[in-house]
């Protein structure tokens, strides 16, 4: 019997199943990032801003899908089932900090099954009203929904995501009644509030900022610590008579559990390359944002904190979890 070489020995081996994909350098085909949201909205806006950029720094093509429904359940558990291989890349909102606090059951663990990769932008939330609302200020708004208890309403995206929770905060802290009108996004929302279906709504600055700069919606407040730069002339909520109210919609990008920890330090390094580039820094300051350098590990501590936020709010506003 002839003698197998150890070069043949090496062809038959490639040519068995798994054994030459397991060979495979990353990254060596296309990566997803799984938006939890329909198109249009900011979360589609951040994926197809970091896409291109991201595509050229790993040389494979880097596409967004989106998957929304179900206050971004859909999206996540599509990426908790997805192979840890760093082919798969979630872009999440706060909202994933909010569904353990809402829902009696999610079809995946929030902290197990995720890797916490990069915060891409942290904004707060911007207080408009229509036009035709008497106030220009929130105590003034304030003061109106007390003379005139269920007269005004307010628009929220439909789940309970950070802006229809910081509405409720608002609400209960000021002690006043104001009408929720359920909504299937930020747009349809949008919509009716310039149409003054609605008067009033807390909504992501990057699609708000537009209208108050043509007139169109007069801004009240921002729900944040400080003042964003793009919004210096519009005081926070803290700052009109709710001292310590702070809280914040962020949009970051998440693993699956057990992706290789090679792969996690070099999207993380290729991600923050783009987010610190001039061109993305002064893309987030324009929306009334502001972004992060935080290493996955720090990301991870800003979650636990968040955990706590949203639970404690949850609590104070009475909702049941469904």
């Amino acid at each position: 019997m002839k003698k197998i070489t150890s070069s043949w020995l090496i062809a038959i081996v490639a040519l068995l199943p798994g054994v030459a994909a397991s060979a495979d350098p990353w990254p060596s085909k296309p990566i997803r990032i799984v938006v939890t949201f329909a198109p249009g909205g900011t979360s589609d806006v951040m994926g197809r801003a970091i896409a291109p950029p991201l595509s050229a720094a790993l040389g494979v093509p880097v596409v967004v899908v989106n998957k929304p429904g179900a206050n971004s359940i859909i999206a996540t558990q599509e990426v908790a089932r997805s192979a840890p291989d760093g082919n798969t890349i979630g872009l999440f909102i706060s909202a994933h900090a909010i569904n353990p606090f809402i829902a009696k059951s999610l079809p995946y663990d929030s902290k197990k099954d995720f890797i916490p990769l990069a915060m891409l932008a942290l904004m707060p939330g911007f207080l408009t009203v229509n036009p035709t609302v008497p106030a220009n200020t929130v105590q003034e708004l304030i003061a109106l929904a007390k003379a005139k208890p269920g007269s005004l309403s307010y628009g929220t995206p439909g789940g309970l995501t950070s802006g229809q929770l910081s509405m409720q905060y608002l609400i209960k802290l000021a002690g006043v009644n104001i009408v929720e009108i359920p909504y299937k996004g930020g747009g349809p929302a949008l919509v009716d509030l310039l149409a003054g279906h609605i008067q009033m709504l807390i909504n992501s600055p990057t699609s708000t900022i537009p209208h108050v700069n043509s007139g169109k919606l007069r801004p009240l407040a921002t729900t944040g610590a400080t003042r964003p730069p793009a919004l210096k002339d519009v005081p926070t909520i803290a700052e009109s008579g709710f001292p310590g109210f702070e809280l914040y919609e962020w949009y970051a990008l998440f693993l699956p559990a057990g992706t290789p920890k090679e792969i996690v330090t070099r999207l993380h390094k290729e991600v923050m390359t783009v987010m610190t580039s001039p061109e993305m820094v002064k893309r987030i300051a324009d929306i009334g944002a502001q972004g992060s350098k935080d290493t996955p590990e720090q990301f991870a501590q800003f979650l636990a904190k968040e955990d706590k936020v949203w639970g404690d709010l949850v609590k104070a506003i009475g909702i049941q979890p469904e």
